[in-house]
């Protein structure tokens, strides 16, 4: 199967699962809302990421892109936290008709846009000072060349980008530690599964659009792709925390979940900041 095959399968996949997580308490949509002054709590992690490369160690005032948005909580977080001009980016049209909804309802002026993140800088004709993605995106995307290019061409000069993510290497354990059972590294193609629910609670079932396709980006793929943009990396680093109950063995930490304390310390998620230089 084609790489443009498998996104439109992975579309209607998203399509149908951002009803299921809209209605989710894992997003918690209604009580978000309640709560003017909430953040996701990705938004606080990837904030954590960021302070220390932003002037004012926040995004107040800070013109911010988040790419592979989905129903628009984290994206709405960053606007709560003062960032001016924001936009979300997502390839699938219903999680963007559940984001507009949700802006609409806390008085937010956002600017949704329908596309591939690989070819971001296509569709959006302005530049930022800051650029995010988080919590489960590049597995959705073939190849990571353009998309960096197109980071590159989205930032204004000294703008700084993030990506915080799982960690390629649970994708080589099928999530389930400690045995390695698929590839690590990038390079081998898509890889096909059919589930029928998502990581929200109580999800068996619920989607209908079961075919799934995600492609293995290492870590050399990753800052190969970034440096070959003409962007600087400026940190990197790996954390024993992830946003997401990925296997049962994870128990709740304040970051999200983590594992126990008796078992090996591995790195659950990653994050890597970026600069636009020239």
């Amino acid at each position: 199967m084609d790489d443009s095959s498998a996104i439109t399968l992975n579309r209607a996949n998203w399509d149908e699962r951002a009803d299921v997580h809209a209605r989710s308490q894992m997003y918690d949509v209604e009580g978000f809302l309640a709560d003017p002054s909430a953040i996701s709590s990705v938004v606080r992690n990837d904030l954590s990421v960021l302070q220390p490369h932003l002037p004012s160690s926040d995004v107040q005032g800070k013109s911010l892109l988040h790419l592979q948005c989905h129903i628009g909580t984290d994206t709405l977080s960053w606007a709560r936290l003062g960032a001016t001009d924001v936009a979300g980016l997502d390839f699938s049209p219903n999680s963007l008709r559940h984001a507009r909804r949700i802006a609409e309802a806390d008085g937010r002026t956002i600017d949704w846009v329908e596309g591939d993140a690989r070819f971001a800088s296509s569709l959006i004709d302005r530049r930022f000072d800051v650029v995010v993605t988080s919590a489960g995106t590049i597995v959705w995307l073939p190849d990571l060349t353009a998309w960096a290019r197109s980071i590159h061409d989205l930032l204004a000069p000294d703008g700084v980008f993030m990506i915080r993510d799982d960690h390629p290497v649970l994708a080589a354990m099928d999530y389930q530690p400690w045995c390695i059972s698929d590839d690590y590294l990038s390079g081998s193609g898509p890889r096909r599964y059919d589930d029928s629910g998502t990581y929200t609670e109580d999800s068996d079932g619920q989607i209908t659009q079961v075919t799934n396709h995600e492609w293995r980006h290492d870590f050399g793929e990753i800052i190969t792709a970034l440096l070959d943009a003409k962007l600087r990396i400026e940190a990197f680093a790996e954390f024993p925390y992830m946003d997401w109950q990925a296997f049962p063995a994870l128990i709740p930490c304040p970051q999200g979940w983590m594992l126990p304390a008796s078992a090996p310390r591995v790195p659950l998620t990653f994050a890597i900041v970026a600069r636009r230089v020239d």
